[in-house]
């Protein structure tokens, strides 16, 4: 795949993976909904996660001319999503709130917020 199509499908996942994620944030939690949505919000940071592992950095110092500094974000959701799924399993609320928030505010929000620096591709697209 072309860097150009690994970000279309970066994309296609995480787009709806934010919004998921939001959605889940602000609603109530425990329900069947929150449950099956938070599993396909989940596979798709997961999703995102491997498909980010085979984009390289273009900003920055690279480690193997490939992986950059956002490539920690990757690990932070390999880490978080099976602490907040086992955490949730097991009954331990507290963990799973905190892995599912470290998630999002990283994995998202943070991450996500890195791609509109200068040099970057959609920093491109929005900003010319």
């Amino acid at each position: 795949m072309t860097y150009l199509q690994l970000t279309y499908f970066h994309l296609a996942t995480v787009f709806p993976a934010f919004l998921i994620g939001t959605y889940l944030l602000l609603n109530p939690k425990g329900t069947k909904r929150h449950k099956l949505l938070g599993k396909i919000y989940m596979a798709l940071m997961l999703l995102t996660a491997i498909v980010t592992l085979f984009m390289s950095s273009v900003v920055g110092p690279a480690l193997f001319n490939h992986f950059g500094y956002i490539h920690f974000f990757s690990l932070l959701v390999f880490y978080s999503v099976p602490s907040a799924y086992f955490s949730a399993r097991n009954g331990n609320i507290a963990k799973h709130k905190s892995s599912m928030l470290g998630l999002y505010i990283g994995g998202i929000l943070i991450a996500g917020s890195f791609t509109f620096m200068p040099g970057r591709l959609l920093h491109s697209w929005f900003f010319g």
